[in-house]
């Protein structure tokens, strides 16, 4: 253990230790300083110690990325802090900046919190844009000398504590002469510890999928109070610097208001407040039930339309999900709003298109919060299961942050092992959360929320996996069925094995026929060739939107199948439909048994990402596409054998009509996404 007793190691761990005792004492003047005035007083012990476990791992985290360059510094061979002077002044400068920032950044926070109720990030930074103003009111509003004079004090005196540090570690001789077996322990256990606390979790760790600590895991309890002692204000600024500003354009959507009052049903229209809100009473096609009916989603990992014999494909890859689909509701032209797991999580559960423009929704913690249609099934417990990290994308942030009272059960909390990446296998997550479902059926109704993941690269197919027999044939065979390989074809069956058994253990398990199936892809995999399907799917980019989609409830419902376009955000709605709930909302969604007021259905969609996207909008027959700002606008016949035809000429009132509404929707969702968050 001679390694131990290595100068450079020892300074590091004790530069590491001061600063991380120094943030460790920041935050706990925060909840001090904060307690009583914001209600943490009135929270459980157990939730307060959570958020502060959260945040000392935040200051950890911190520590370790202002000490890391020091430590290169210290580890370089012969030229190194140890041997030079130059080298340890040069040190000391960057620690007493580090030291000033860091402070300074506490400081700032603790007054934004003060005045604002929310912790500093980066959107203080609009202060800057009235800069004579915001000092001014600083100036006025804080003693602004004293804390000044405090700032410069305590920085000092932290610094004064460093250069000691530094002379008490790095001045001295060597007690022990370097060699490579000494360095090679060291790196053994240092590295890993290092990667652990930046990591910031310990327990339930996935090294394939090693999910770092994130924002989102302070949001854990839904009071805002208690999600901001977990927060390190440093970090959030990182966090959140990344996230465009620009939430929509007034302007736009002002000018298509009342296209979108109208397709919405908005209650009592107003166009200077822009309202969305609506409310929408029991139907006359609810169910007629005593018992209330439970309800279950599954979402269908990168499911398309084009993986199912009912839409073509030769290689009848989802028997179980076909049948189920015609014993109960297919929605044939079913997209969801945007590509992508997280922005199909947020679309279904939020009832608002994901128009993020940087990264998801789902990572934006300003709006994660959101009035959420699920919170109207009173009586309901309410459960989500998710085989692998719930934190990857941040997505536990809007499941716990929205849905009141869930229970998310996510990797850790699985008996089942880890298969891979992505956690348990999607038949142990099904086995488990029936068993789960089993329980709560005996006490009242219950809504689930199963995300699958195994049809996903790496395509795992585990040992374990009753009875599923893999097919065996060449990858060109698979490629001509819209497949990547003759893997994703088996990970696309084995999806719909799960699926069948399932639905097999929810008829055991008692529930099967007082509950609502809801299934659906959350997109598609990146396509290859479909002679299957009508060619405007591939050549116009919907094949990534357009999804397998069924509402399967035989005691209910009886066979249908839907032609017109139909949206994610439509199924919460619908379901709300059938179940005759009584609900406001000022969201996009709408039941799809509802005539629409539009005429022919028609569905936003947003086919390219980012800073300039193409939006557009589909109905049964046509696709009209555009840029985000309206230019470059043309219509496609989706049955052509030359969808890349622009046709807006031969129909020029269908594409006016359906212009208006994929501009004014794109901007709606916009602005949904920021008027929909829960007020605190």
């Amino acid at each position: 253990m001679s390694w131990l007793k290595s100068r450079r190691i020892r300074y590091f761990a004790a530069l590491v230790a001061s600063f991380f005792l120094l943030l460790l004492g920041l935050r706990m003047v925060f909840l001090a300083f904060f307690a009583d005035h914001h209600g943490l007083v009135q929270e459980s012990p157990r939730a307060i110690l959570q958020a502060l476990s959260i945040g000392a791992r935040f200051d950890l985290r911190l520590a370790l990325l202002i000490s890391l360059p020091v430590a290169v510094l210290a580890a370089i061979p012969r030229f190194n802090l140890t041997k030079c002077r130059l080298l340890r002044a040069a040190a000391l400068l960057y620690l007493g900046i580090a030291t000033l920032l860091t402070l300074l950044i506490h400081i700032l926070d603790f007054g934004h919190y003060a005045y604002l109720e929310q912790r500093l990030s980066a959107t203080a930074l609009r202060f800057l844009s009235n800069a004579d103003i915001s000092t001014q009111m600083v100036w006025e509003s804080y003693p602004v000398v004293w804390i000044t004079l405090g700032w410069l004090l305590a920085s000092a005196l932290f610094i004064t504590l460093l250069a000691r540090i530094q002379r008490r570690f790095l001045e001295r001789q060597a007690s022990v002469q370097p060699n490579w077996t000494r360095t090679g322990i060291t790196a053994a256990v240092v590295i890993p510890l290092v990667f652990l606390g930046l990591i910031g979790r310990v327990d339930d760790l996935n090294l394939q999928n090693p999910v770092p600590l994130r924002w989102s895991d302070a949001f854990f309890s839904g009071n805002p109070a208690v999600d901001a002692l977990g927060l390190n204000p440093a970090i959030f600024i990182y966090d959140t610097h990344r996230i465009a500003q620009e939430r929509y354009d007034e302007n736009a959507l002002r000018q298509h208001y009342d296209v979108v009052a109208r397709y919405l049903g908005v209650t009592t229209p107003d166009p200077a407040t822009l309202t969305m809100t609506r409310t929408v009473g029991p139907q006359a096609h609810r169910i007629q039930s005593p018992k209330p009916p439970n309800v279950v989603f599954v979402m269908l990992e990168s499911l398309g339309a084009s993986r199912s014999a009912l839409f073509g494909n030769p290689l009848n890859p989802t028997p179980n999900l076909d049948r189920l689909a015609t014993e109960g509701w297919l929605f044939k032209n079913f997209h969801v709003p945007v590509s992508g797991t997280a922005k199909t999580v947020w679309a279904s559960i939020t009832g608002i298109p994901d128009a993020a423009r940087s990264e998801s929704a789902t990572r934006n913690p300003f709006i994660s919060n959101q009035k959420v249609l699920i919170n109207d099934l009173k009586g309901y417990e309410r459960i989500y299961a998710v085989g692998g990290s719930a934190g990857w994308a941040n997505m536990n942030a809007l499941i716990k942050g929205s849905i009141e009272d869930i229970q998310l059960h996510e990797e850790g909390a699985w008996q089942s092992p880890n298969e891979d990446v992505w956690g348990i296998s999607d038949l142990n997550l099904f086995r488990e959360t029936d068993a789960l479902l089993r329980e709560k059926a005996k006490s009242g109704p219950f809504f689930a929320y199963i995300q699958t993941a195994g049809n996903h690269r790496p395509f795992t197919i585990p040992e374990d996996n009753d009875g599923f027999v893999k097919l065996n044939i060449p990858d060109a065979e698979a490629e001509a069925a819209g497949f990547q390989s003759t893997a994703q074809l088996n990970a696309v069956r084995l999806l719909d094995h799960s699926v069948g058994r399932f639905i097999e253990m929810a008829k055991r398990s008692g529930y099967y026929d007082n509950t609502i199936f809801v299934l659906f892809g959350d997109h598609n995999g990146r396509i290859s060739r479909l002679p299957f399907m009508p060619p405007a799917f591939e050549l116009l980019n919907l094949e990534s939107t357009h999804v397998h989609a069924m509402i399967h409830a035989p005691r209910w419902i009886e066979p249908r199948v839907t032609e017109e376009a139909a949206s994610l955000v439509d199924l919460l709605p619908t379901v709300a439909g059938m179940l005759g709930l009584n609900y406001t909302t000022a969201t996009m969604g709408r039941d799809l048994q509802l005539p629409p007021p539009e005429g022919e259905r028609a569905v936003p969609v947003i086919l390219r990402e980012g800073a300039y996207p193409l939006i557009g909008a589909v109905t049964r027959h046509h696709l009209v596409t555009m840029n985000a700002d309206g230019t470059q606008a043309s219509m496609h016949d989706l049955a052509s054998g030359t969808p890349l035809q622009d046709v807006s000429a031969t129909a020029p009132e269908e594409f006016a009509r359906l212009s208006a509404l994929a501009r004014g929707l794109h901007e709606a969702a916009r602005f949904m996404m920021y008027d929909n968050v829960v007020d605190d």
